[in-house]
């Protein structure tokens, strides 16, 4: 699966964060913005990585805006947020959840 064009997901809100991904040149390149980035930045980054690479998905532009979202928050907005870029909305790909 590729990127084909930019696609956003979740929200501002307190415990949610907001994934934007983009078609990337080569690898998977995260901008995060995150009050816990010292404590957390680290894991942040693995699920988004993780749950692109469950799709299939090997170069991407993700910029991330996250307000205290727990892993699984994490992962539902990057594969939301993935599968809107690939034009894969209509036909989800379940087994990568």
């Amino acid at each position: 699966m590729e990127i084909q064009s930019s696609a956003i997901a979740g929200t501002l809100e307190s415990s949610d964060i907001q994934i934007t991904v983009s078609r990337g040149d080569s690898g998977i390149q995260i901008e995060l913005t995150s009050d816990v980035e010292k404590q957390f930045g680290a894991q942040i980054r693995k699920v988004i990585t993780d749950a692109l690479q469950a799709l299939g998905i090997s170069r991407a532009r993700v910029k991330a805006v996250d307000k205290g979202a727990l892993d699984c928050v994490i992962r539902a907005r990057t594969l939301t947020a993935a599968q809107r870029g690939a034009g894969m909305a209509e036909e989800p790909v379940w087994e990568a959840l």
